[in-house]
C-alpha cells in the first residue's frame, strides 16, 4: 500500500485500531478447529476481559467437542474477514486471525453475557442463544493467545493489552454507507481525489476503498493488478464536520462550507 503523507504525526490507524474496527464492523467470521470443517460464528464480540464471546451451532460437532473437553477447552482459530462495501475485483480488505482455546460458558452466566454483548452490539443472532432445550446456537468464550492481521501491506501481530486499549474508528459504523454513496453519487469526489495519485497509477479504475479518521483509501484496478493507496489527512479528525472538511482539503476544494460539504455529510442528499 502506498502512502503519500502531508505533515502529519499519524498517517493511518495502528494495527490494534484496524483490528478493533474490523471487529466492530461485524464482517464474516469463521471458527476453525483441527479435524472439523470451519463453522460460521455470527456473534464474535471482544470482551473487556480480553476474550471473545462467540456462538456456534448447538447441534454441530464443534459444540460437542468443546463440551467434552471440559476445563481444558479446544484449540481454535477465529478468522474475521473485513470486506469492502463495494463490489471490487478483490473485495477482502483484511483478515484477522485470533488463536486461542474455546470454552463453554456456564448456563448460569449465559443470560448476563448476552446482555453485556447486546449493549455493545444488539445482534439478532443473540436471540438464537439460550440455556435451555431448543437453543440453535451455543454461547462460548475464546481465550485469546495471539492476534494477527493481514492486508495488502503484509501481516502483523498485536499484543492483547494493546488491543484492549485501542478503540474502533469513530466512523467505522458509517463507512459503508459513505463509500457506497461516494461511488454512486459523487464520482466527481473520487476523480478529484484521484488527482493526488502518481500519474502512472491513474490508468486504471479508481474506487473508494476505505475511510477513517486518518484519511481515505483508494483502490486502483488496472491490467497489472490492484493497488491500494492511502491519502492521509493533515491531522486525524474526530467528528463528521472535521471529516468533511478534511476530505475537501484532499480534493483541493476551496469552498470549505459550501453546498457540496453538506451533501457529503448527509449521504441521502
Amino acid at each position: 500500500m502506498a502512502v503519500f503523507p502531508p505533515t502529519s504525526t499519524a498517517s493511518g490507524p495502528t494495527t490494534a485500531e484496524r483490528i478493533r474496527s474490523a471487529c466492530a464492523r461485524g464482517g464474516g467470521a469463521m471458527l476453525a478447529v483441527e479435524g472439523l470443517d470451519p463453522v460460521a460464528t455470527p456473534v464474535h464480540q471482544l470482551l473487556d476481559d480480553g476474550s471473545f464471546a462467540i456462538t456456534v451451532p448447538t447441534n454441530g460437532p464443534l459444540a460437542g467437542m468443546v463440551v467434552d473437553s471440559g476445563a481444558a477447552g479446544v484449540q481454535a482459530v477465529l478468522e474475521m474477514t473485513d470486506y469492502a462495501p463495494l463490489p471490487l475485483r478483490e473485495p477482502v480488505r483484511s483478515l484477522v486471525w485470533i488463536r486461542g482455546r474455546v470454552h463453554c460458558v456456564p448456563d448460569a452466566e449465559v443470560a448476563e453475557m448476552l446482555d453485556l454483548i447486546a449493549t455493545v452490539d444488539p445482534n439478532p443472532a443473540l436471540l438464537q442463544v439460550n440455556s435451555g432445550e431448543g437453543a440453535r446456537s451455543a454461547l462460548m468464550r475464546l481465550e485469546i493467545e495471539s492476534v494477527v492481521v493481514a492486508d495488502s501491506t503484509g501481516a502483523e501481530s498485536v499484543g492483547l493489552g494493546v488491543l484492549l486499549q485501542a478503540r474502533p474508528d469513530p466512523f467505522c459504523a458509517m463507512e459503508s454507507c459513505w463509500l457506497q454513496h461516494m461511488e454512486s453519487a459523487h464520482q466527481d469526489v473520487v476523480e478529484r481525489l484521484a488527482t493526488r495519485l502518481p500519474v502512472t497509477m491513474r490508468r486504471g479504475r479508481v474506487r473508494p476503498l476505505g475511510l477513517d479518521r486518518y484519511g481515505v483509501q483508494l483502490r486502483v484496478e488496472d491490467e497489472d493488478g490492484d493497488h491500494d493507496v492511502r491519502l492521509p489527512f493533515a491531522k486525524p479528525v474526530d467528528d463528521v464536520t472535521g471529516l468533511s472538511q478534511a476530505i475537501r482539503v484532499l480534493m483541493g476544494c476551496p469552498f470549505i462550507n459550501g453546498l457540496r460539504a453538506r451533501r457529503l455529510e448527509h449521504p441521502g442528499g
